[in-house]
């Protein structure tokens, strides 16, 4: 009796595969109707919440959660993870089921680069986080981590979905437990392109960078509504978290850019300067600028009057390789001024006081800007230039109260902690404790340079003669002419680079036309530093 089971079925050509004839027919081993459905399934995903939502998106001015993705990265490279994964739908039963659960993620390149990034899709439940759009993320970020890439991501989001309760606070917890083991192992960047509320608030913000869309973003723990019924007051979405208000006030964002193509410009145009990890070194990119090349006009920057201001970026635009220069926390504590680099077509980090602003001092918010900044380049072994033209710190109750002290000593602390190469310039003024915190020699600095208009010394000149010679200046026939002229005589006995350069305390005075040159020459000696610690868990940084 013949088994049915060996018997050829009919179109298999007397039992023959086709591949025994060499083609391949996908009825044979996929059918018709499975590669329709995965086509079609594949389809329903991109369409997200449909196409009338994804209309109203594009009304707002803002691109789709696909499409921020083809923007930000190479033409063709997006890998996307999890297309196809569906979320619970929510504990009510009612809500529609989306594939991919409202978040697109996967992995691409940035010039060549491998990054890792998610994007919400505000058109699928208002971008709402749930346990499978969690995982999702989570998913890539471990990802990340493992294979040593940068982490974006692109947030459009309502909040926690609340038809999930309190899965949807668990799913947030994975998130930002990842946040901080991922800090200091692969960059992080954040770019905030809608809503980000409540709890969303707080993985952005443990990121290293922050971009927001001015007035088509906004993050705040508490929403309007909420500060009404609390403090019966009334305030905007804007004036609350809009974009503006944390470039400015809060510092929560780094950058503020006009639109989202602009945003994911310039996340590429950062991604260029950072390692793809903290084992690796910046990319070096040359821009063909000479290595000795010179500026006469830098000797006649500094004004011949003390309180005269001028602009600090003069100088780095100068010494840096194109004067290409991707200012960070631009809008925030401009009193001082961070960013990132060329030199020699290496990434450097440069902290800078800004002499235009509050005369350069060092106040609360510049302290915490600059010793963040500090942090990031120690963390992912970018080198740190620092140009000092410091008067003190702010003085006053205000600042005291606001913890001056605590917040100086983190600027302290970032510095000596850092183990990577530091050099310093000294372009005017140094004073009292502030000289010590910009990266001085007495806290491990490498290599200190001072310009001859270098001011270094306890007080200015004018408090120092205040106190030093006031009984001359009081008993005087003319105390103000005695007090100028005093003034004088301490600026040229104590406040010159020379004292200090006799103690060893600066490595040389140089022209200021050569600094280019001889930074760039200090970068290349000090590239093998090594720097030992103590054995520690980690330290404890007055926060």
């Amino acid at each position: 009796m013949t088994d049915k089971k060996n018997e050829p079925s009919s179109g298999s050509q007397s039992g023959k595969s086709s591949l025994e004839h060499g083609t391949c027919k996908s009825e044979v081993w996929l059918p018709q109707t499975t590669l329709s459905t995965l086509q079609n399934m594949r389809d329903a995903a991109r369409m997200a919440g449909g196409s009338q939502k994804l209309m109203d998106q594009r009304a707002r001015g803002k691109l789709t959660a696909r499409e921020r993705v083809e923007l930000l990265l190479d033409e063709g490279s997006f890998e996307e993870f999890d297309m196809l994964k569906l979320g619970r739908g929510g504990h009510l039963g009612r809500e529609r089921e989306y594939l991919g659960d409202g978040v697109i993620t996967g992995h691409g390149m940035i010039d060549g680069r491998e990054v890792f990034l998610y994007s919400q899709d505000f058109t699928v439940v208002g971008g709402s986080l749930g346990e499978a759009h969690s995982e999702k993320i989570c998913k890539i970020m471990d990802q990340a981590v493992r294979v040593g890439a940068p982490f974006i991501g692109l947030n459009d989001s309502g909040g926690a979905r609340i038809q999930e309760g309190v899965d949807a606070l668990a799913a947030y917890g994975q998130i930002f437990n990842r946040n901080v083991m991922a800090s200091g192992v692969v960059p992080q960047i954040s770019c905030i392109m809608g809503p980000c509320a409540g709890g969303a608030v707080y993985s952005p913000s443990m990121t290293d960078f922050t971009f927001m869309v001015d007035k088509s973003s906004f993050m705040f723990v508490t929403g309007p509504n909420v500060v009404k019924t609390v403090i019966h007051k009334d305030i905007s979405f804007e004036e609350l978290g809009g974009a503006h208000s944390h470039a400015t006030k809060s510092g929560v964002a780094h950058f503020i850019v006009p639109n989202d193509i602009l945003c994911l410009r310039e996340v590429r145009r950062l991604i260029n300067y950072l390692p793809s990890n903290n084992r690796l070194k910046p990319p070096i990119l040359d821009l063909r600028d000479p290595l000795d090349r010179t500026d006469p006009a830098l000797d006649y920057l500094v004004p011949t009057s003390p309180n005269q201001p001028y602009d600090m970026r003069i100088l780095i635009n100068s010494i840096l390789d194109g004067a290409e220069f991707l200012e960070v926390h631009a809008h925030f504590a401009r009193n001082l001024i961070v960013g990132f680099g060329r030199l020699g077509g290496e990434t450097i980090g440069l902290v800078a006081n800004q002499p235009a602003v509050l005369a350069g001092v060092l106040d609360n918010n510049a302290s915490v800007k600059g010793a963040r900044f500090v942090r990031f380049c120690d963390a992912f072994n970018i080198p740190l230039i620092c140009l000092v033209d410091v008067p003190g710190f702010m003085p006053g109750p205000e600042q005291e109260h606001g913890g001056i002290i605590r917040h100086g000593a983190k600027l302290l602390y970032a510095f000596i902690e850092a183990t990577v190469p530091r050099i310093t310039v000294i372009v005017r003024k140094a004073y009292g404790g502030a000289y010590i915190v910009m990266n001085s020699k007495h806290i491990g600095s490498d290599v200190n340079y001072a310009w001859p208009t270098a001011e270094i010394a306890v007080l200015g000149p004018r408090g120092a003669a205040e106190v030093i010679y006031r009984k001359e200046i009081e008993t005087a026939s003319d105390p103000a002419a005695a007090l100028l002229e005093k003034e004088e005589v301490y600026r040229t006995t104590f406040a010159n680079p020379f004292l200090a350069a006799k103690r060893g305390y600066i490595d040389d005075v140089i022209f200021p036309s050569e600094t280019r040159k001889r930074l760039i020459r200090s970068l290349q000696f000090l590239e093998g530093k090594e720097s030992t610690r103590p054995t520690r868990k980690h330290g404890n940084i007055p926060l």
